[in-house]
């Protein structure tokens, strides 16, 4: 079939909690890239990502469509490009990390088998995406493929670094080097919902970090000595899936007001799930833990809040307690699923990952 180069009128964001059908069919515009599926719903921002005005990325702009590392490159700095769809596998050359800063207003989403991957282990030359001064933000179905965890005090897949109001939908992050998916100084308004994090990929060992097996998911908070992330770092995970090969980091809290909700953790090589650092405020509700360790790991201690409430606890071995102080009230509404149900939602065939066909979403 000769393939095409189109764009994609994209259906308007909902004011309500209600996902609106878009009819517009895609209109071809020359023959030099991908066919693009017709534009699906979209929705509003739930959890965290809700507040300070919302999240709406680039709206009903018209999708650029990329294939090519270079044309992927050029639409992520280009201000003026509102909407990218990612067509196919694109491979980020060594030092190729893209830098995606000072920007407001864009959507970046993949169809499907959409991924994007870097191949380097090195400390300089790793990752795949750099998110700086950034808002109102939405990354939804594509795949982020690291080279495998090796510590080198080397790029995670994606940072997100001083932020505010970005919402991560149906993504997977696999094998970062340093982590899957960080966030640091001051990043702010943050949902991640039905993103899956993973290790496919052995450690390294022998890194000059000191650790032989980094498989450390994700970092919200860079150091215990960031105190300009006090009052920052609020951050939801609503339906994600800290999968197999995650040892810890899921995630690793400083500093932050975080809910981490209706998820769903089973790695069995796992020391550490969710992991309260240095003055972190977490809500750990209605969740499934199954056959990992320490569930719940309160570190040193010096926790603000860490909230245990009605999760789910299978032939897990270690901590399942909070420390006794009742964290934040979310300032939002979620659909929270029972959790006898979270299993199923997270794991299924349009669950945690890249399992949409595009643009779509799923009202919380």
């Amino acid at each position: 079939m000769r393939l095409q180069f189109v764009t994609i009128p994209l259906a308007a964001i909902s004011l309500a909690f209600i996902c609106l059908s878009c009819a517009k069919k895609a209109e071809n515009n020359s023959s030099t890239g991908p066919e693009a599926p017709p534009a699906a719903t979209v929705c509003t921002a739930p959890g965290w990502a809700s507040q300070n005005g919302g999240t709406t990325g680039g709206g009903s702009a018209t999708a650029t469509v990329v294939s090519t590392y270079a044309t992927l490159k050029a639409a992520i700095e280009n201000k003026s490009v509102k909407v990218i769809q990612v067509s196919g596998s694109i491979t980020i050359p060594s030092g190729g990390r893209i830098s995606f800063q000072d920007q407001s207003g864009k959507t970046l989403f993949g169809v499907p088998g959409a991924r994007l991957v870097s191949e380097d282990q090195t400390q300089n030359n790793s990752g795949i995406i750099y998110m700086k001064r950034c808002s109102n933000i939405i990354i939804r179905n594509l795949v982020f493929e690291g080279a495998g965890a090796y510590d080198v005090d080397g790029q995670d897949n994606m940072t997100i670094d001083n932020c505010s109001n970005v919402w991560l939908d149906h993504c997977e992050f696999q094998d970062g080097v340093d982590g899957n998916l960080d966030f640091k100084n001051m990043s702010d308004y943050i949902t991640a919902t039905y993103c899956k994090f993973s290790y496919l990929k052995a450690p390294r060992a022998g890194g000059s970090g000191g650790s032989n097996d980094h498989r450390f998911s994700n970092l919200i908070g860079s150091s215990d000595d960031a105190t300009g992330d006090r009052g920052h770092l609020r951050i939801s995970f609503i339906r994600c899936w800290w999968a197999p090969g995650c040892v810890a980091r899921m995630p690793r809290v400083r500093f932050g007001k975080v809910h981490v909700v209706n998820s769903y953790f089973n790695s069995t090589v796992s020391s550490s799930c969710v992991q309260a650092g240095f003055e972190a405020d977490i809500l750990v509700e209605a969740n499934v833990f199954e056959n990992v360790k320490r569930p719940i790991d309160l570190m040193s201690n010096n926790s603000t809040a860490v909230q245990e409430k009605n999760n789910i606890f299978i032939s897990v071995t270690g901590n399942t307690a909070g420390n006794g102080v009742n964290a934040f009230a979310p300032p939002y509404t979620l659909n929270t699923l029972d959790n006898s149900a979270v299993k199923a939602a997270v794991t299924g065939s349009t669950g945690a990952g890249a399992t949409l066909t595009g643009n779509s979403c799923t009202n919380l």
